[in-house]
């Protein structure tokens, strides 16, 4: 696949209206980008902003879109993973319908089925979130 990956839904194991990105951007041995426009009609705007969860939310699937990304390149199922823990979760700034969101994780460290990441969320020059969280993955 050719970067950037538009049709991200194949990818990742959550459907509308539980997507919270828009586009994979970059990918590497370590480190995955994803791009995320915010709508008015998100399940996670209240007052015109994009809540902490959102943000959370958005970090988990930036790594679902790079464990789909590496499982269709080697014609495997997309798996579900879930939030084991997170660590240091930091929020500097919520972003606005309309705002696109950069948003950055970079694997720590990886072992069988249990990933850790730290990730980071930008609007523009301007982080917005931060964390490490640990995700399991499931079955095939």
């Amino acid at each position: 696949m050719k970067l950037p990956v538009e049709d991200i839904i194949p990818l990742i194991p959550q459907k509308p209206p539980f997507v919270m990105v828009s586009k994979l951007l970059h990918i590497d041995e370590t480190s995955t980008r994803s791009n995320f426009r915010i709508n008015p009609d998100n399940v996670f705007v209240k007052d015109n902003l994009f809540q902490e969860a959102g943000l959370l939310e958005n970090m988990a699937q930036t790594a679902a879109l790079r464990a789909g990304y590496l499982a269709k390149a080697e014609n495997k199922p997309v798996t579900t993973g879930y939030i084991g823990a997170v660590k240091d979760f930091e929020v500097f700034n919520l972003p606005k319908v309309g705002d696109e969101l950069i948003t950055e994780v970079i694997i720590e460290n990886q072992i069988f089925n249990v990933t850790v990441f730290s990730g980071k969320v930008w609007q523009n020059e301007d982080l917005l979130a931060q964390c490490e969280m640990k995700v399991f993955t499931g079955k095939e």
